[in-house]
């Protein structure tokens, strides 16, 4: 099984995190534990996360904020800002410092990644695995994350169009590859065949 997961991996246009960029668990439960702690204190927080990502990452925050001014439904544009927020503070809280700027470039690339891997699935008929099941093999946690809120807020608002919930989706899924990309390379990190070719 192993084999058959490294063989899909490889077939695919998007490039393997490196391990040290990867957002373990206990720092997203952490986030979340943090988030659900109180609601004024939640909203807060999630205020200066926002205040400090337009800051610190002004143009994925830009970005984001364009594809989400799209989304017409308050409650899908709330979604789309909470799932946003949160990995950012899941990664700045797993990465802090050793995060880079995201440029305009690396963001176009990604999304054209994206678009390419995609197109190499179409193709395939057998391909068992779609873009976003490599982006869970590479961020199992945020993946999961993501997942859980997009189908508990299809499941409680009726109202949510399936367009919006695609693009919040989509952003998001730039926003985690982006991100992991971003991470600077630990002093003396060995850098594997995948990495050095990227």
């Amino acid at each position: 099984m192993l084999n058959a997961i490294s063989m899909w991996v490889r077939s695919s246009a998007i490039r393997p995190v490196p391990a040290y960029a990867k957002v373990s668990e206990a720092a997203l439960e952490s986030v979340r534990q943090g988030l659900a702690e109180d609601e004024d204190d939640a909203r807060e927080q999630l205020d200066e996360a926002f205040e400090r990502f337009e800051r610190e990452q002004p143009c994925l925050a830009a970005h984001i904020g364009d594809v989400l001014a799209e989304t017409g439904d308050e409650t899908a544009l709330a979604l789309g800002y909470f799932l946003v927020l949160t990995v950012w503070l899941a990664f700045d809280h797993a990465h802090g410092p050793q995060i880079e700027e995201v440029t305009a470039e690396a963001i176009s690339a990604t999304q054209e990644t994206l678009e390419l891997d995609q197109e190499l699935r179409d193709s395939g008929p057998d391909e068992p695995l779609e873009s976003d099941d490599i982006i869970a093999m590479e961020q199992p946690a945020l993946l999961g994350f993501v997942h859980e809120n997009l189908h508990a807020a299809a499941d409680s608002h009726d109202g949510l169009q399936e367009d919006d919930l695609d693009n919040i989706y989509r952003v998001v899924l730039v926003q985690i590859l982006v991100l992991s990309y971003a991470i600077a390379s630990p002093s003396g990190f060995p850098v594997g065949r995948a990495e050095a070719q990227a």
